[in-house]
């Protein structure tokens, strides 16, 4: 994609964006908010490994 036309792109993204009602804007950011995926602790500061090990041992139980 060439410059002119990725600022074309981002142009429209942001007119789109503004001309929602204020309203329709907060639902939509609280629907992105609800659908991520809850990231543990563990995960986000040591990775996946942790998370494995721990599910491995909840199973054993």
């Amino acid at each position: 994609m060439k410059g002119n036309d990725y600022v074309k792109f981002m142009t429209q993204q942001v007119v789109s964006y503004i001309d929602l009602p204020k309203e329709e804007r907060r639902k939509k950011r609280l629907e992105q908010k609800a659908q991520r995926t809850q990231v543990t602790i563990g995960n986000k500061w040591f990775g996946v490994l942790p998370v494995a090990i721990k599910s491995m041992f909840k199973k054993a139980e």
